[in-house]
């Protein structure tokens, strides 16, 4: 496994992030911590998370079954670097009250004395912001973040959906508080079928320092052999994937992607991991596997080398939308 630094900080993470959205919906607790094991033992570092994950009535049941794989001990707390994200509301579904969302100083105390409790952990390394928050100024984020640092209860602040101004708008303020480090990690949505991040969000990330931690990677399974997959098992695309395929134009691009990949004999979807460990700014995409094997190919794809001539190809498949302004400007 190859490291990097997290964006502008000291903090080396792993080029692979190991995302736990299916811990606990769709894979239960001895599989997740199976998961959690193999991802430390094939040296991934980097675990994200969030609150609400579980979701409806089991939110925090993800956080919760991270916890118990802590409290395991064998050093799984001190080896890994910890990313949990606040915003949504952590109420019962129907029973929500003023205050226990979004990021009012408030709701980050709670909501993270809440997370430490289910992660059964004393810090977060990395306290992310879910989404961006209208209502509330930087000046009241920032000052809640700044005792909870002091606190020791959390290391960085980062955020997740911000457009490319939300990143400015909150490191400039962090700089004019002074003694505020501001955000350190972007989590985006970015991979090879949705380019539109290269726009402004990663351009912002770049010029302060931001670790762009792509989410997504395969755009819910688009770009992982789907089509390979209805033609060689008879298993029929769904959700997203579905979706996207109903349009005639975006299945024959996905087409020609799996057929230039099956020329070249890789795999799409670690194909699709391996272009993002190749982007600029880019300091590991969040991969989400529901089982070992998927983790397995998670990490080949951290391996895997892309030649330039196969690159190009891609990009000629999936086109990004060009430089900003230049791209829309003229």
């Amino acid at each position: 496994m190859k490291y990097t630094q997290l964006g502008r900080t000291g903090l080396k993470v792993s080029r692979l992030v190991l995302g736990t959205m299916n811990f606990g919906p769709q894979t239960d607790e001895a599989d997740s911590h199976a998961i959690m094991d193999a991802a430390l033992d094939a040296g991934i570092n980097y675990f994200d998370t969030a609150n609400v994950y579980g979701w409806g009535e089991n939110k925090g049941r993800t956080e919760s079954i991270i916890g118990s794989w802590f409290a395991q001990g064998g050093e799984r707390r001190d080896k890994t670097v910890l990313a949990t994200k606040v915003y949504g509301n952590m109420a019962a579904d129907g029973d929500a009250w003023p205050n226990h969302d979004k990021l009012s100083a408030v709701n980050i105390r709670r909501a993270v004395d809440a997370s430490l409790k289910r992660l059964q952990t004393d810090y977060i390394d990395i306290y992310q912001f879910h989404h961006i928050d209208r209502a509330t100024p930087f000046e009241e984020i920032w000052q809640a973040i700044d005792v909870l640092v002091q606190q020791g209860k959390i290391l960085y602040a980062g955020s997740s959906n911000f457009p490319g101004y939300k990143i400015a708008q909150a490191n400039e303020i962090a700089a004019r508080r002074g003694g505020t480090i501001g955000l350190v990690s972007e989590q985006c949505l970015y991979n090879l079928a949705e380019r539109r991040a290269e726009m402004e969000v990663i351009p912002a990330a770049q010029e302060y320092g931001l670790g762009v931690i792509p989410w997504s990677p395969l755009h819910g399974g688009l770009l992982g052999g789907v089509i390979k997959k209805e033609v060689q098992g008879g298993r029929r695309a769904s959700g997203r994937s579905a979706d996207a395929l109903a349009n005639t134009a975006v299945r024959a691009q996905v087409q020609a992607y799996e057929d230039l990949l099956d020329k070249h004999g890789i795999e799409p979807g670690e194909a699709a991991l391996a272009w993002l460990l190749t982007r600029p700014g880019v300091t590991g995409p969040i991969v989400g596997p529901r089982t070992a094997e998927q983790l397995d190919s998670a990490v080949r794809a951290a391996e895997l080398e892309l030649s330039e001539e196969l690159l190009a190809s891609l990009d000629e498949i999936f086109p990004g939308p060009g430089p900003s302004p230049e791209a829309f400007a003229w």
